[in-house]
């Protein structure tokens, strides 16, 4: 058989005047002109470029996937048998029904249906399927399920789809008692909506030709008529629809990850104009909840970095009118919000460990609920049900299956209702949990979290896996994933970085890993690199790291800083051409991202920050440990030329590193391959690529 070289993609002189900065981009061929068309018909693509890409997966197929297929093929039958292929959600009460999902054995999309509330935990009662996504999916290479939700009358099902991977969906209106659809079909959604609060509209979000979320319109199901509700003036903000708990109130939010402006609308006067409750001001954020006839506002006016909870009448929300309900608690982030009739619920974060609070509406009077591992996971469920007293929340920690509880805030007695199957079996006790602190230069601590088996020698000779994002405030909640045992039974320790950018510690943890102070970022996930190997977790050249999207500038950015360090990268769908993306205000993400990197376009301090770490601007002729590039043909938010390009450039400067596999997945965007099952082939390529880096690729 004779194996593809490695492809020497063609270098076209180009060269961009920027700022008086002169910059060249001998690649900038690879981003096809009639790019947006490409991402909704992926058959549009130029054919230099798809010849180019294709190229690009052969070789990565010949030198990756064929001489592993057997390891990857174990990996994804080990990890298949640990998922309950019947598995179904824990119903939710809405009313005289109780909705859940469900997967029949082999199915990739989940079914959805509900019966009698009366038999909510009834497996066995009988049921009414609305939506069969195995069914839908069939003959779609790509299929995503978007929003779905039945009205509140519950006649109708809302649902929404998207067979491009482009991210633009078309919602859709069924008949539940016939199984029907109607003739109701709105294109070219962000997928997200709400039913108005008698059931004869759907308050949906538009996305417009550039793939930016800019107004909220009213479909009315009688007329089949579209009305304007609120149309964004700044392409710098994305805007969103959503419900009160209480499903009295409708909100429209807009926000640019450093400022906020809600509004409100009664959920049964259709075709009212919104009112507005506070004015944005730059770099005020907000959220609102409805409960006990007023709002209640998430705010981090007046220095509350982390957050505090103001209260606002209805008829007259001006900040200036807004009564402290919980105080600002520097380190401690208000995380979510979630009110019930005669309680509110948040969800905080403190070192990175999250608590629930339950504050009585009557007396004021507050509880915790609280977990006693090293490093846990909690997650707060709104259900549909306002007048309650039932509580639910899910649990997890990196040894511990995910586990689900009704909590009653009264009396404070919880039900568990449902721990993850894992029907290959699984023993928590036979792994150990940690939480380190690591120190960075500067002296900040880095949270680590860290799996293993347990009774692993601290002799260095382990191999690890070091996973880290650290943008837009995102954390990785140290959570349990049955993939990555499969990892950690071969002898893996598996580690997460919680870095700065993220909210791991706090607001302040993320702001001091943006703009100006991006590198921090960089510098923690090798700092916690090198605390795992001084506490003899691992050693150089012993570790793997992972990281997908703003995650993958990470990695492009510690593979330029530390290449040393590593034995692997795995970069899925990185964010690697920093510079040249946020210096195109076309692309869909770019205006509503300049404050979390900057505007290189006007801003001669952000041009020369960002162009001092984007991975793609600064591979240079070094040592690079072997690398896994992935990408997404219609992927609008890191666009398919970015990893291309990357994978290009590294090959032509740094020839004697890597090796480089690129791997672009022609059917799908942002986040793979959608089914349950056909995910774990990516997955298993990506963990028998860490294996064979570290030399385990036998039949262990």
């Amino acid at each position: 058989m004779v194996h593809p070289s490695a492809p020497a993609a063609r270098r076209t002189p180009v060269e961009i005047e920027q700022l008086g900065r002169t910059r060249h981009d001998p690649y900038q061929w690879l981003k096809d002109e009639n790019w947006q068309a490409v991402m909704g018909d992926p058959s549009l693509l130029r054919g230099d470029i798809r010849a180019y890409l294709e190229a690009e997966n052969a070789y990565t197929e010949a030198h990756l996937e064929a001489p592993n297929q057997a390891l990857v093929d174990r990996l994804v039958a080990e990890m298949r048998a640990r998922i309950k292929e019947d598995d179904s959600s824990v119903p939710a009460k809405d009313g005289s029904y109780a909705y859940y999902t469900r997967y029949r054995d082999g199915g990739e999309y989940p079914i959805f249906a509900r019966r009698d509330a009366a038999h909510a935990f009834e497996s066995e009662a009988a049921e009414t399927i609305l939506f069969d996504g195995d069914k839908e999916a069939e003959g779609k290479s790509y299929f995503s399920i978007g929003g779905l939700a039945h009205s509140p009358d519950h006649t109708w099902l809302a649902y929404a789809i998207d067979t491009q991977g482009s991210e633009y969906y078309t919602i859709k209106v069924r008949n539940v008692l016939t199984g029907e659809d109607t003739r109701t079909e709105i294109p070219r959604t962000t997928g997200s909506f709400v039913w108005s609060g008698g059931s004869d509209a759907l308050y949906w979000v538009e996305k417009n030709e550039n793939g930016r979320s800019c107004a909220v319109h009213c479909r009315r199901l009688d007329s089949g008529s579209d009305e304007l509700i609120y149309r964004e003036p700044d392409e710098g903000f994305f805007v969103s629809v959503s419900e009160s708990q209480s499903g009295d109130i409708i909100f429209i939010s807009s926000n640019d990850h450093t400022t906020s402006e809600w509004r409100w609308i009664k959920s049964r006067e259709l075709g009212a104009p919104p009112k507005l409750i506070a004015p944005r001001e730059r770099g005020h954020e907000y959220d609102v909840s409805h409960h006990d006839g007023a709002f209640f506002i998430a705010t981090n006016r007046d220095g509350a970095v982390d957050f505090k909870i103001m209260r606002a009448a209805l008829d007259d929300t001006s900040p200036d009118m807004w009564t402290e309900i919980t105080p600002h608690q520097p380190g401690t982030l208000i995380v979510d919000v979630l009110s019930l009739e005669d309680h509110l619920v948040r969800l905080e974060r403190k070192d990175g460990l999250p608590r629930i609070i339950v504050r009585a509406r009557e007396d004021g009077q507050e509880h915790s609920i609280a977990f006693d591992e090293e490093a846990y996971s909690l997650g707060l469920s709104d259900g549909y049900e306002f007048a309650t007293r039932t509580l639910r929340f899910s649990y997890a920690s990196p040894s511990t299956p995910d586990q689900v509880f009704d909590y009653d805030v009264g009396t404070r007695e919880r039900v568990l209702r449902k721990t993850r199957d894992v029907p290959s079996g699984h023993t928590p006790g036979d792994y150990a949990v940690k939480r380190l602190m690591a120190k960075a230069r500067d002296g900040a601590e880095i949270p680590v979290t860290v799996l293993h088996k347990a009774g692993i020698a601290y002799d260095g000779t382990a191999p690890l896996l070091l996973y880290g994002y650290g943008s837009y405030g995102i954390t990785i909640p140290a959570g349990f994933s049955t993939s990555r045992l499969s990892l950690v039974d071969r002898g893996f320790v598996y580690a997460i970085a919680h870095v700065r950018g993220s909210t791991a510690k706090g607001y302040q943890w993320y702001l001091d890993g943006k703009l100006e102070q991006k590198t921090n970022t960089f510098g923690d996930f090798i700092a916690a690199a090198e605390h795992l190997i001084a506490e003899g977790y691992t050693s150089p050249g012993k570790i793997v790291g992972m990281g997908g999207s703003a995650g993958g500038l990470l990695i492009g950015a510690v593979a330029n800083m530390r290449p040393d360090l590593f034995a692997g990268l795995i970069a899925a769908v990185p964010f690697v051409d920093v510079l040249n993306t946020m210096s195109d205000d076309s692309l869909p993400l770019t205006p509503p991202e300049w404050p979390e990197w900057g505007n290189p376009i006007v801003d001669d301090a952000a041009y020369d920050q960002i162009l001092a770490y984007s991975p793609y601007d600064n591979v240079e002729n070094r040592a690079y440990p072997a690398m896994l590039i992935t990408g997404g043909l219609s992927d609008p938010r890191v666009t398919y030329w970015e990893p291309a390009k990357w994978a290009a450039k590294l090959r032509h400067d740094a020839p004697d590193g890597g090796p480089y596999y690129l791997r672009i997945n022609m059917d799908a965007g942002h986040g793979g391959a959608t089914g349950r099952f056909e995910g774990l082939k990516e997955t298993g390529l990506e963990y028998a690529f860490a294996l064979q880096t570290v030399g385990l690729t036998d039949n262990t």
